[in-house]
């Protein structure tokens, strides 16, 4: 029997069960929260301990960078596109580059492709280590996050060697690379692979598959069918975790992911959140043959098209997509073919489109499962708010 109680301005629903009387509640969740991964602000109503109704509250990191890429030069922009999904660097940069180039019909030398798809993976494997050991974190397992951490700074550190920097890389330029490899590097990261590789199976996949909490937490837990995924526009290891074998290299190849024989997609048909761990966990082992693969074949010659220090992108428009490792990253860019400026510059960032589902995904559920369910998800707010 459902009754109106009336209190202090505000009707709440009393839920009568069995003598017992209860509310429903609204419950702020964030906006600082460790477990929201970012400044989100979840808004839930609670009836018990089921959630009625998730809205989200994005906004508290909005920093106007679409705004901002028009009033910088085309290779200025290229350090802001970072700052979107600032966990997976180098894979924003090839997008904002490679818009600048299906423009101006610019070729990329051989080295600065196969050097591209390198420093694309390393993110990629970066961006899923971050998650791996927050998602852990989140789920009650301590461990995962030091050793995740541990293997990400050594990605850093080979990176920071590259281009001088630990987040804001600033490497991609039109037309190529800011850098060549330095002397060296190729051995080093063989060698970290190597370790990488053993670590993978040996640490993280021996602490999480074989944990009764982590699984009774993850199996069955925000299951998506696939064709619901597809109508919210997920992408990436979201939307491949429902079955659904679509990924940016292969489906709409670039640079020179054709060529490469390890690429094949990382599926599992099951929708839930250990579905979703069991694809990252696959796309590092993927990354691993990949890098391998560019190593054994990368060519000399130059990293750089030339193209002068005040270069003005001829007139047209385009939309240029990557697999990032959250989904989907496109940059939409229209140029005047005047000003040294684009006339516009739009993001699409995956983890805004991603988290589009997260109230359908939430409804019905425990509390308890509200942060297994959005962590699994895998967002960073920069690329959010944007």
């Amino acid at each position: 029997m459902r009754q109106i109680r009336e209190g202090a301005g505000v009707d709440l629903p009393v839920i009568e069960d069995e003598g017992l009387e209860t509310e429903e509640l609204i419950l702020n969740m964030g906006p600082q929260h460790p477990s929201t991964h970012g400044v989100l602000r979840l808004v839930l109503r609670l009836s018990g301990e089921k959630v009625v109704e998730c809205v989200p509250v994005m906004g508290y990191l909005h920093r106007g960078l679409e705004k901002i890429f028009e009033w910088r030069t085309y290779a200025q922009g290229v350090r802001y596109a970072d700052q979107a999904d600032y966990v997976s660097n180098m894979l924003n940069e090839h997008a904002y580059a490679g818009a600048m180039e299906a423009i101006a019909g610019i070729d990329v030398p051989r080295r600065a492709e196969y050097i591209r798809v390198i420093v694309d993976e390393l993110s990629r494997a970066a961006s899923h280590l971050i998650w791996l050991g927050t998602y852990g974190l989140d789920l009650g397992a301590t461990t995962p996050v030091l050793w995740c951490f541990r293997d990400r700074e050594d990605i850093l550190d080979m990176l920071e060697e590259l281009c001088g920097s630990r987040m804001n890389f600033n490497y991609f330029r039109p037309g190529g690379v800011l850098y060549d490899l330095p002397v060296g590097w190729l051995a080093k990261l063989e060698r970290f692979l190597d370790r990488w590789a053993k670590r993978i199976e040996q640490d993280y996949v021996e602490i999480l598959d074989g944990n009764e909490i982590f699984l009774e937490r993850t199996i069955g837990v925000g299951r998506i069918p696939a064709d619901v995924a597809k109508s919210y526009g997920l992408t990436g290891p979201m939307l491949r975790a429902c079955g659904v074998p679509w990924d940016l290299r292969v489906a709409r190849p670039y640079s020179i992911y054709p060529e490469l024989k390890s690429m094949v997609p990382v599926v599992f048909p099951e929708g839930d959140a250990f579905a979703r761990y069991k694809v990252r966990l696959g796309e590092m082992r993927l990354a691993i043959k990949l890098i391998r693969e560019c190593i054994a074949g990368i060519p000399g010659g130059p990293v750089r098209a030339r193209l002068g220090h005040v270069w003005k992108c001829p007139k047209g428009e385009a939309y240029y997509t990557v697999e990032g490792a959250k989904g989907e990253v496109g940059i939409y860019m229209i140029s005047d073919g005047r000003s040294p400026n684009p006339f516009r510059a739009k993001m699409r960032g995956a983890s805004f489109v991603n988290l589009q589902i997260l109230p359908w995904l939430l409804k019905g559920r425990l509390v308890a499962d509200v942060i297994a369910i959005l962590g699994s998800i895998d967002i960073v707010l920069g690329e959010v708010d944007r």
